[in-house]
């Protein structure tokens, strides 16, 4: 039943990717259609973002009332129904009023699936579950791609992955029963509830928690350095490093494969050394990514491909800082925490790629690699400043 209810979240995790590339693959067809500026792009993402970020810090008080496996079907089932909106709408307006429920069913079912995973699963199955985020994200600009190329237009794209997050709404709550019935390989599921069962911990109770502000500093950092990358790599090839359009558009997403490929591969060693090892790993083959990356190499194809390399330190980064959030902070205000993080994520999400194009505006997008190393400095920084208290704080329960 444990291993069946695996499955459930892998899919659980597709799906959390499914709705993230819809818009930025729609964009060029629907504002035409609706008649709105390029840029009002923006004004939805931004709605979806808030609601992200407003879930994620709701998520603590919603998963210890209702539990993970209800609070994820329930977002599932908002995340399609908004998706089910945008199919039916036929003005910009609309789209922003269905993108709230969009933005709240992401953060929720983002902060309680990964709270469970890091509960109740081993190191491994964290990162090849996000390695399934990468999947569903890839496959959703192909649905969107195949709708509007066959002439079906953008609304059935978004009517296809709705019925597909609705399937998968149903086998959630179908699977509801087995959430209770799971078990770890540490601890009987039903110890783990009692240590989990305290009231939920408020935002200023979380924030004042030792290493805490350390860790969503490291978060963030991450979301801005990732983003940023994916965002503007094809940007910087083409108008610093000479590259042809369409080389450089293929080149860039090498990054997003290197994360695919990277947090698969990461599953088969994240166990045997650690999730600390793992994240100082990533983090210092991402440094050395962006270092050569800067760097004046004559060979334009070997300045490309070293963004391979950036995306596989990115990999395992994220997960594990989510896997190791119970170890360092305690199973009972893990939930907690790893939703204010998820807010954090959001937050370097959605800001700090938008910060870097009006620096290279005012300045010159030479200094890509300059803004993308000072993120990963700061990440490699405030992790290490954890791990010491992490180690003082375990150092010291054994006297």
């Amino acid at each position: 039943m444990f291993s069946f209810l695996l499955v459930i979240i892998y899919v659980a995790f597709i799906s959390l990717g499914l709705p993230d590339s819809l818009v930025g693959s729609a964009w060029p067809v629907m504002h035409s259609e609706l008649g709105v500026p390029v840029s009002y792009a923006g004004i939805i993402t931004m709605i979806i973002a808030c609601g992200t970020i407003v879930s994620s810090l709701l998520s603590d008080r919603l998963t210890r009332k209702l539990g993970a496996g209800l609070v994820t079907a329930f977002s599932v089932f908002l995340t399609a129904l908004a998706l089910f909106g945008f199919s039916v709408s036929d003005s910009f307006l609309l789209l922003c009023l269905w993108a709230i429920p969009y933005g709240l069913g992401a953060g929720a079912v983002d902060a309680a699936l990964n709270n469970y995973v890091a509960l109740h699963y081993a190191s491994r199955h964290m990162s090849w579950l996000h390695c399934f985020w990468g999947v569903g994200a890839a496959v959703s600009p192909y649905i969107m791609s195949f709708c509007l190329t066959g002439g079906y237009g953008w609304h059935n794209g978004y009517r296809v992955v709705s019925i597909v997050q609705i399937v998968l709404t149903v086998i959630l709550f179908i699977s509801l029963p087995l959430w209770k019935r799971g078990n770890t390989d540490h601890m009987q599921h039903a110890e783990l509830d009692k240590e989990v069962s305290s009231k939920p911990l408020s935002f200023a109770q979380i924030i004042r928690m030792k290493g805490v502000p350390l860790v969503l500093v490291t978060f963030f950092s991450y979301c801005a350095l990732e983003q940023t990358a994916m965002l503007w790599a094809s940007s910087y090839l083409v108008q610093h490093r000479g590259v042809d359009v369409s080389i450089a558009a293929r080149f860039a997403s090498l990054f997003c494969l290197g994360i695919t490929a990277g947090r698969f591969l990461c599953g088969f060693i994240a166990d045997k050394i650690g999730d600390k090892l793992v994240i100082q790993l990533g983090i210092l083959v991402s440094l050395i990514g962006i270092i050569f990356v800067a760097l004046p190499l004559e060979t334009t194809l070997l300045a490309m491909l070293v963004l391979i390399i950036t995306g596989l330190g990115c990999a395992p980064t994220y997960p594990a800082i989510i896997h190791s959030t119970p170890f360092n902070f305690g199973r009972e205000n893990s939930q907690g925490i790893i939703g204010i993080q998820m807010a954090s994520a959001y937050v370097g999400t959605t800001f700090m790629p938008p910060l870097f194009g009006f620096l290279a505006s005012a300045v010159d997008i030479s200094i890509f690699p300059l803004y993308l190393s000072f993120f990963a400095i700061l990440m490699l920084i405030m992790s290490e400043r954890l791990n010491k208290i992490v180690a003082k704080k375990y150092a010291s329960s054994r006297k």
